[in-house]
Formats: C-alpha cells, structure tokens, sequence
C-alpha cells in the first residue's frame, strides 16, 4: 500500500510593479517566487508585470483541495479587499473557519 506524501500548500499574493496583485499557490514559496521574477513560462502574468515583492502568503497544511478554495476566494477580491487581506492576513481566518 503506498501513501500520498504530505505537503504544505502557499497561497500567495505578489504585489507587480504595476501595482497590481497577483494570487496564486504552491508547495516551495521560494522556488516560486523565483520563477515569477526570472519570467518562465509558467508564469504568464508575471511575465508582463514583474513581482516587487511577495506581499503576503498563508501555509495550509496537507489540504490541497482547502488551498485551492482559498487562491480561488483571493482572486475574486476586489484590490482594495485584497489590500486589507495584506494588511490583516489573519483575516482570512473567517474563510478558514467557513471552508471547512
């Protein structure tokens, strides 16, 4: 019987020289960070607008599924609510609690 290794999942929120934000998750916020800023091909949007600066992330443990939820609630927040979400990251909390 084999097991699924456990990973954390990132959801983060970059701030582009733009001014704009951008959502998005993974398992080594690091590595892709990196790949936003050297503009690989996976990165389409960042490409354009480059990253200043990882502007806030939230770890879930081994719930990629709650993770994904989560990226998709960010990304349906205006600026403004996404600016108050960096500013009081645990006000996310409340989706938390309402996602599980």
């Amino acid at each position: 019987m084999t097991r699924k290794k456990a990973h954390n999942y990132y959801v983060y929120i970059l701030e582009c020289i733009n001014g704009s934000y951008y959502t998005g998750i993974t398992t080594d916020l690091a590595r892709r960070f990196e790949e936003h800023k050297k503009g690989t091909a996976k990165c389409k949007y960042t490409r354009s607008f480059k990253p200043i600066r990882i502007a806030q992330s939230w770890e879930i443990k081994d719930d990629k599924s709650l993770a994904m939820r989560t990226e998709k609630h960010i990304k349906g927040l205006s600026k403004k609510e996404k600016e108050i979400l960096i500013r009081y990251p645990t006000s996310l909390a409340n989706f938390f609690d309402n996602a599980t």
